[in-house]
């Protein structure tokens, strides 16, 4: 679930900083910059995990502050594919199941990949699994949200969102870029062992 990757910079340190040792004011620089934020084809960032190698410093005419070339891992979030994972139900749609880790949110189950067979009851805004008890009979099993859910990755998706400007007309621009997560994922629960930790308590 978490990585570790080798990724390179310049760090711009500002006069203000260099009282403090460069290591540190490094390791704050690349947190508030890179923090809880998604490099694109490599995941979201969660933090700086050591400092491999720290080039010569150089301030630039007209700039106080130091620049520095460095080299350094960062403790990733990124999913390898058919990962099992085990997240809490966010919400439900027409769209499938909404789950959230805590601390990452873009994960949809498609209804494809839900248990077969299962409908989307309109009324309660939740997927139910209609399990077969084996008599002929059916019992609906409800994915409410809240509910723990055990899920395997099955598909990620990088968006690279590009920056916008006002409309010409003044307006405030409503894109659907800014409503499009740079990094998502896809799970699955049809298969045995998946889904809702309450279903297979007592098997």
């Amino acid at each position: 679930m978490f990585v570790l990757a080798e990724l390179k910079d310049t760090v711009r340190i500002p006069p203000w900083e260099f009282k403090r040792k460069l290591n540190d004011a490094i390791t704050d620089e690349l947190n508030r910059k890179l923090a809880n934020k998604v490099y694109h084809d490599v995941g979201l960032c969660i933090a700086l995990h050591d400092i491999t190698k720290i080039e010569e410093s150089y301030i630039f005419p007209g700039d106080g502050a130091s620049h520095t070339k460095i080299v350094f891992r960062y403790i990733v979030f990124r999913p390898f594919m058919e990962e099992i994972l085990i997240g809490k139900i966010r919400s439900c749609s027409v769209d499938g199941v909404h789950v959230t880790l805590g601390f990452f949110e873009d994960i949809v189950i498609p209804p494809h990949k839900l248990q077969h067979p299962s409908r989307f009851d309109q009324m309660e805004q939740a997927w139910v699994w209609e399990y077969d008890t084996g008599d002929g009979e059916k019992h609906d099993l409800f994915m409410d949200a809240g509910e723990i859910i055990r899920f395997r990755v099955i598909s990620e998706t990088f968006t690279e969102a590009l920056p916008t400007g006002p409309n010409m007309s003044g307006e405030t621009e409503t894109s659907e870029a800014k409503n499009t997560s740079p990094y998502s994922l896809g799970g699955a629960i049809d298969e045995q062992g998946l889904g809702l930790l309450t279903w297979w308590e007592n098997t």
